[in-house]
């Protein structure tokens, strides 16, 4: 059989790139990352504040010994634990709705207020399983490896000042971070 030039029933044929290495998505900024990350932390850091400044003065009294009614020590630990309670269930709520968010548009809080999103380096949508599982509960476990997790945790925020622009993570779960 001979190849036909013309022929309209025949596969096509064309060159595939990897969306990082072409020019048809904008890579997110390094700031724009460090921003949204930095959002992050802090909005689910925020419902334990309450719970700290409550703890302080039990905290206090501790330091100076322990001197004093050791019963309004425990009424106050009491009312700190019923705050820090309060603050787990906010924690949990803001997880979820980071997680729908997550599997949504592959984004976090912080990624969506900033206009970026995590895809697949092909460009194609990256799953709930592949972000939270590879990017980020692989990436806590890493860095939880006594001595060696340090080291890793500062090469995996490093490693976005590469021409790529991509950390550790990123490589691990296969994923860019574009403007969305």
């Amino acid at each position: 059989m001979e190849k036909q030039p013309n022929n309209n029933y025949a596969p096509p044929k064309s060159a595939v790139a990897d969306l990082a290495e072409s020019n048809e998505a904008e890579m997110a900024s390094r700031w724009s990352r460090f921003c949204a990350t930095f959002a992050d932390g802090l909005i689910l850091s925020l419902p334990f504040l309450p719970s700290y400044f409550a703890a302080a003065p039990a905290i206090m009294a501790l330091a100076r010994g322990g001197q004093g009614n050791i019963f309004g020590l425990w009424a106050e630990m009491a009312h700190t634990g019923a705050v820090f309670y309060g603050g787990i269930l906010i924690y949990l709520v803001l997880l979820a709705i980071t997680a729908m968010l997550v599997h949504k548009n592959g984004q976090t809080i912080g990624k969506k207020w900033l206009g970026i999103k995590d895809v697949r380096k092909d460009g194609s949508r990256a799953s709930f399983g592949r972000i939270f599982g590879l990017r980020c509960v692989v990436n806590t476990l890493l860095t939880m490896i006594p001595l060696i997790g340090g080291i890793y945790a500062l090469v995996d925020v490093l490693m976005i000042f590469g021409s790529a622009k991509r950390c550790c993570h990123d490589y691990i779960a296969d994923t860019i971070v574009v403007r969305a």
